[in-house]
């Protein structure tokens, strides 16, 4: 799929998370290879040793997966609305609770730089009904995957 040509607003969004620690989880899985086979045993490894830098890196990538996930859902699901709405909502119901006052208007300003609606779904695949059916299994798998994690990350070996 061609999502990354999405431009101005994929870059935008890209850039409001670079303070997220994400490196953090793939550091922790390099230093400890064998206590990190997946993700749940990598935090489940980490917070044995009272620290916590992947973990939280990774509760910050899932609250971002979580919220490209509901958007794009939201999206799928009311044809008639344009990414800005989709990503709004979805922004409303993940991350805002989050972020602080200095953030907020960062990722307001990330959901005015939305393709419209017709320009993304075109840039997908040349075939528009192909691309929406790719979209649909990647957009199934990613919801499946969040939700996964999401449980985890409630329970109380996954706290610190």
């Amino acid at each position: 799929m061609a999502a990354a040509n999405s431009g101005t607003f994929f870059n935008n969004l890209r850039r409001s998370f670079t303070d997220v620690p994400f490196d953090k989880i793939r550091d922790r899985q390099l230093a400890t290879p064998a206590q990190s086979e997946n993700l749940q045993s990598l935090v489940v490894n980490e917070l044995k040793i009272k620290k916590h830098n992947a973990t939280e890196g990774l509760l910050w990538l899932v609250r971002g997966l979580d919220f490209t996930a509901q958007a794009l859902r939201h999206n799928i699901s009311n044809p008639s609305d344009e990414l800005s709405t989709s990503f709004r909502n979805a922004y409303a119901g993940t991350l805002k609770p989050h972020h602080s006052f200095l953030i907020k208007p960062v990722f307001s300003a990330a959901m005015s730089a939305t393709p419209y609606r017709k320009d993304f779904y075109a840039k997908l695949d040349n075939d528009p009904i192909k691309g929406r059916q790719e979209l649909e299994i990647w957009l199934s798998a990613l919801e499946e995957r969040v939700s996964i994690l999401k449980q985890f990350l409630g329970r109380k070996e996954a706290k610190w």
